[in-house]
């Protein structure tokens, strides 16, 4: 049984994902069996049946450059989350990521991000209940982990990774989407919410929670609303340019397309001065980086903005 969702190979020609039309058209990875509201990543299988063999090529270096645009409410418990998830996934992966065969390195990787989304859920809900008052706040989670050539994406909730990624045949950019979305109206989330004793009205848990899998949210847990993550899968070529990683409140006023078209745009400008310590290159993305959260915010969203820009070297 393969775990992993594999994405498209890279000789094919993606559709750009472009906002909610593009969850409709053909599907980009194969869904991996829905989580139970108790299920801890921990009980399932982890053999893996014909899995392609990896390749041994340079992927070429990744640089990051983060943008964030934090409404107050809620500031402390979702910064919280995201420095603790970091320092946990950097912390796991040194310890047992190490080389190997690709099958066991496969396995490793992804019991290594199941149980850093476990550990750091239980430990958020630990501090969030040991508060006066209690937090009730939560968060969504997008980590991408780069090993070798190999793209690895654990995602729950409504934050999305998006690759650019150049297509020769019709010699533009698309925009192609490594993540899934959790909403409650999905019918697999709906049923696991409902066979635990929730509900879902108005398209939100209890008639509230956007989302149907998040870190925290501590009130939510038996209603199954689990920070189980999906993962997939994605070998990089040598036609990627960058990953985009951002919350929904980009993608609320952003269509992935437009989005990464934006940024296309900005490392086109060359009037971006370059700071003392930084290539041209840096500064061109970190640009972006901040350009499109503030157009973000210009547009009108009124939710939290936090975008990082990956840049994929060769």
């Amino acid at each position: 049984m393969d775990l992993f969702g594999d994405l498209p190979e890279p000789e094919r020609s993606p559709r750009p994902a472009a906002g909610k039309e593009a969850q409709k058209g053909p599907l980009l990875f194969d869904d991996l069996p829905p989580a139970s509201s108790t299920d801890s990543g921990s009980g399932g299988p982890l053999l893996f049946d014909d899995l392609p063999p990896a390749s041994s090529g340079d992927s070429g270096s990744l640089a990051t450059s983060i943008s964030q645009m934090v409404k107050t409410e809620g500031k402390g418990a979702k910064r919280k989350t995201s420095e603790e998830e970091k320092n946990g996934s950097e912390e796991l992966v040194e310890k047992k990521v190490c080389k190997g065969d690709v099958i066991s390195v496969e396995k490793t990787v992804k019991r290594c991000l199941l149980d850093t989304f476990k550990h750091t859920d239980e430990e958020f809900l630990k501090q969030a209940s040991s508060q006066k008052p209690a937090w009730k706040d939560g968060s969504t989670a997008t980590c991408v982990l780069a090993v070798d050539n190999i793209l690895y994406i654990a995602n729950l909730g409504d934050s999305r990774a998006i690759l650019c990624r150049y297509n020769e045949e019709s010699q533009k950019h698309a925009a192609l989407s490594l993540s899934k979305e959790h909403n409650p109206t999905q019918y697999e989330e709906r049923m696991r919410i409902q066979k635990a004793g929730g509900n879902v009205r108005d398209g939100r848990v209890l008639g509230v929670l956007e989302v149907s899998r998040s870190i925290g949210d501590g009130q939510y847990k038996r209603c199954g609303v689990t920070s189980v993550p999906d993962i997939r899968r994605c070998q990089l070529t040598p036609n990627d340019r960058f990953i985009l990683l951002a919350c929904d409140g980009l993608f609320k006023v952003f269509t992935p397309e437009e989005a990464v078209n934006f940024i296309l745009s900005c490392l086109e400008d060359e009037k971006i001065q370059t700071r003392e310590g930084k290539s041209a290159a840096d500064a061109r993305y970190e640009a972006a980086c901040n350009r499109l959260a503030n157009k973000a915010v210009q547009r009108g969203s009124a939710d939290n903005v936090t975008v990082m820009v990956v840049r994929i070297g060769h």
